[in-house]
């Protein structure tokens, strides 16, 4: 059995086609932009090492398997994604999955809020998340299968309504608190999904993501199930590791304006927490990928990579293996 499994997420910037429209302020990829931004990705990937990784920001899937077959290490790895409306006015960007680990079940994209969870009156999409998570069931060790999520909520852009500008403050200030308003409605839907889960399989979960929002943020601690019932809160991998050196720990994995932040995180249930009893494993350490944010290469994400070391404890023999 496996005891290491590495779990990384990855938003890698607006992964798409030479040529393809994604925003108004943004130029089209030429040919050779697409060739460098693909060929680094695919390093980036190899650099990972990871078992299963979780994408944002994915404009096309087949951009994705085009980055999958440059690799030494994924070229048979399962991909999972899907590509947005190809009926829609714009491309719009999604989540995706790669795991070298075998599935137990179909994957499933989560484009609508549970019942009950919905935006105010008045907003556009008031029942769907901006982008659909995806919710894998992978097999982690024989018998061992955990519901693993990739997540990109909803960003601090500035929701503007039509003809608003930034140029007024008071109309700048109502549009990111809109945004605001819909990534913690995000958030809350999310912890809806999680606890769901746990209660109807009763196994380990994990969470990929870009949160746009730091570890301690509220809407981050609402997808952490903070202050609700021990079982069902989940725990942020960085600060669950085993080796914590906070002399030499640098961990940020995005560079906005000069400000170094942390908003992309591995969330992990009580399974993995080894305080807790009836622990299976524990986070052995959690480390980022970010030189490339401070060299400033045009072809790299403008995110780091995380990348959590999970350590599976030894079986008891005769110890029941998991709900799978």
């Amino acid at each position: 059995m496996q005891q290491e499994i590495r779990f990384a997420t990855f938003n890698v910037y607006n992964l798409a086609p030479a040529g393809a429209r994604l925003y108004d302020n943004l130029a089209p990829y030429t040919p050779e932009e697409t060739e460098a931004k693909i060929d680094w990705t695919a390093r980036q990937l190899d650099t990972l090492n990871a078992d299963v990784i979780g994408f944002q920001e994915v404009f096309s899937q087949a951009t994705l398997a085009e980055v999958l077959s440059r690799t030494r290490r994924y070229r048979e790895a399962l991909h999972i994604g899907f590509d947005p409306d190809p009926g829609a006015d714009k491309l719009t960007p999604s989540v995706a999955l790669v795991s070298r680990l075998p599935l137990a079940a179909a994957p499933e994209p989560l484009p609508y809020f549970p019942a009950g969870i919905a935006m105010p009156p008045g907003n556009r999409d008031p029942e769907r998340f901006t982008r659909p998570p995806l919710h894998a069931q992978i097999e982690l060790a024989p018998g061992l299968v955990a519901d693993v999520l990739v997540v990109h909520l909803k960003s601090r852009r500035p929701d503007y309504r039509t003809g608003d500008t930034g140029d007024d403050p008071q109309l700048f200030a109502l549009a990111s608190l809109r945004s605001l308003i819909r990534r913690g409605t995000e958030a809350a839907a999310l912890r809806v999904i999680l606890s769901r889960l746990g209660r109807e399989h009763h196994r380990p979960r994990i969470v990929l993501g870009d949160f746009n929002d730091v570890a301690d943020a509220v809407t981050t601690g609402i997808v952490l199930g903070i202050g609700g019932p021990a079982g069902d809160r989940l725990y942020d991998a960085c600060g669950m590791q085993r080796r914590q050196d906070r002399v030499r720990h640098v961990g940020f994995s995005n560079l906005h304006e000069g400000q170094y932040t942390t908003i992309d995180h591995i969330l992990v249930s009580s399974e993995f927490n080894p305080e807790l009893p009836g622990a299976l494993g524990e986070i052995a350490d959690v480390v980022y990928l970010n030189d490339h944010l401070d060299l400033g290469l045009p072809e790299a994400s403008d995110h780091g990579q995380v990348l959590a070391r999970l350590r599976l404890f030894e079986r008891v023999e005769g110890e029941p293996e998991g709900d799978g």
